[in-house]
């Protein structure tokens, strides 16, 4: 019996331990970062907006010119299964595809044959609930993000390197993540996150050079739902330094608080009643069944 303790993926049609997952050296998924990928969420086992994740996954292969094996419904089982299989029941879960091995001598896009792979592992924090407690100390970087007219940033891609390079700085600041900025400083994202910024009831988050994440979706949705003014905008580092609140949104751990950027505090210095609210509902709709299903696991597991 398969130990899937700590994880599972699907390779080559086959589930393995997450542990024995592996790709060619010369899949130029791994050579040179050519690659989609999306990443959903299981929570106390439901999975939340699934559907949403596989549109934007579906969306950015065929925008790559790659393509997959499989139809939709066939994806959504290999993504249950992989849970299931696991009986994780807060997971992480990721859909990949890349562009995949040429044959020998060719160097041409069209001659490779894509790959798809998916994974289930333990739920990943940004930042755990403990720590969203108090908030995050974001930094904001001078490492430019690649500009959307060359890297579409709507296709959710490996590109992390000035992301990579920002965090490195962080950490030299005695922060503890970044935001990188784009040609004319204004903050855009960070890594695995989405930036806004709170003025009394306007909520302010970068329209361009951006993922469109789908924790930003929902946010957005329920600030609007709440009376918030949703403004998409250029936001500059003097905009963000002197909010009222400032928080950060991913798949990988929702709404988190931040409560300083570059040393200084914002507002308080402790995650705002905006933010909280927004946390709150956003972890309420994790039981909500317009966003989720329920995984039926095995009988007898965990």
């Amino acid at each position: 019996m398969l130990d899937l303790i700590n994880g599972a993926a699907y390779v080559d049609e086959q589930l393995v331990p997450i542990a024995e997952a592996k790709i060619s050296i010369l899949d130029w998924g791994f050579l040179h970062s050519d690659a989609t990928y999306d990443v959903s969420h299981v929570w106390k086992g439901m999975f939340f907006r699934l559907d949403d994740h596989m549109d934007r996954f579906l969306s950015g292969i065929d925008r790559l010119h790659m393509s997959i094996p499989y139809k939709r419904n066939d994806l959504r089982d290999i993504l249950i299964h992989c849970v299931r299989a696991t009986g994780l029941r807060d997971a992480y879960v990721e859909m990949i595809c890349t562009r995949g091995i040429p044959p020998s001598g060719s160097r041409d896009p069209r001659d490779c044959t894509n790959r798809f792979l998916a994974f289930a592992i333990p739920f990943v924090w940004i930042a755990n609930p403990e720590k969203q407690k108090e908030g995050l100390h974001l930094t904001i970087s001078r490492f430019q993000r690649i500009p959307p007219e060359s890297v579409d940033p709507t296709v959710k891609n490996y590109h992390w390197l000035d992301m990579v390079m920002g965090l490195f700085e962080a950490y030299d600041r005695g922060a503890e993540t970044a935001v990188v900025v784009d040609a004319m400083g204004n903050l855009v994202e960070g890594p695995g996150f989405n930036l806004f910024a709170v003025n009394g009831s306007a909520i302010m988050t970068p329209a361009r050079g951006v993922l469109e994440g789908i924790t930003r979706r929902t946010v957005i949705e329920l600030a609007t739902e709440y009376g918030y003014d949703i403004m998409l905008q250029n936001i500059s580092a003097d905009k963000a330094r002197t909010a009222d609140e400032v928080f950060v949104t991913s798949t990988a751990g929702g709404v988190m608080p931040i409560t300083k950027i570059d040393g200084r505090k914002i507002g308080s210095g402790t995650p705002g009643p905006v933010t909280k609210k927004l946390r709150q509902g956003y972890w309420a709709l994790h039981e909500d069944p317009r966003y989720t299903f329920k995984v039926e696991y095995n009988s007898g597991q965990r």
